[in-house]
Order: structure tokens, then C-alpha cells, then sequence
């Protein structure tokens, strides 16, 4: 099954309706670090919300499988060191950043939030370098 434009907008209307419904029935943004975070932090008063969603998240790639039949098949070319440091980067900016991509990519630049239109710029010149260094060969 190939990925089409149609896919992408359903997808992105579901994840910001998902959002939405969040911040409306929990008063909570739908930063996906933040939740994660407090099921390994203190205890939460929204500890049972935060486990749904985190299930969410887990089961609905399942449900896709189900439904389908299959994954769509998606190859990384590249070596399993080099995902390990970038997993670990993407956590060091997360905490660096107060929040990752989700939340300030959906839920922060829907509330117009200065700091989230920041770390969204922040995150998209580092991806068009990170492209362009990989693209031509420079140290990635």
C-alpha cells in the first residue's frame, strides 16, 4: 500500500483532532515527551489518561497491522550506532528544548506559542542540514 496525499491529510486531521480532544477533556497539550515523562516521574494526578494515550500509541500500529494486513516497508540506509546517537540527541533536545515535536509541532504553534514557534524553526533549519549533510557526503 503506497502512501498518497490523501493519507497525509487524514492522518494530520486525525493527530491534531486527537490533540484537540486532549487538551479538552484532560486541559492537557498533547506533548508526547511530557506524558511518557510523568509515567516515569512523579506521581500524576492524570497517571490513567497519560497510560491510555502512551496505549494509544502502542496499540494503534497494531490496529493498522489488522486492519491492512501489513506495515508499509520503510528502510533506514544507515548504521544502528549512528540511530542509537541520534536517538539520544533527539532526547538531549527534547529536555533542551522543554518539549519535543509533537508538542510544540502540533499543539504549541496551534496556540500561536512564541517558544514553539522558536523550537519549530530550530527543528526544521537542523533537519534541512542534517538532509543536506547527508546528501553530500559531510560528516553524517
Amino acid at each position: 500500500m503506497a502512501p498518497t496525499y490523501a493519507d497525509s491529510f487524514v492522518g494530520g486531521m486525525l493527530i491534531g483532532l486527537s490533540s484537540l480532544i486532549l487538551l479538552l477533556l484532560n486541559g492537557r497539550i498533547a506533548g508526547i515527551s511530557g506524558i511518557v515523562a510523568s509515567l516515569f516521574g512523579r506521581a500524576d494526578r492524570r497517571l490513567q489518561v497519560n497510560l491510555a494515550f502512551v496505549a494509544g500509541l502502542i496499540l494503534g500500529p497494531l490496529l493498522f497491522r489488522v486492519v491492512f494486513g501489513d506495515w508499509p516497508l520503510v528502510r533506514i540506509p544507515t548504521s544502528l550506532p549512528l540511530l542509537i546517537v541520534a536517538g539520544l540527541l533527539v532526547g538531549f533536545g527534547t529536555r533542551l528544548g522543554s518539549g519535543c515535536t509533537s508538542g510544540h509541532g502540533v499543539s504549541g504553534l496551534a496556540r500561536l506559542s512564541p517558544r514553539s514557534m522558536a523550537a519549530v524553526a530550530v527543528f526544521m533549519v537542523v533537519a534541512v542540514m542534517t538532509v543536506y549533510l547527508k546528501r553530500t557526503g559531510g560528516w553524517i
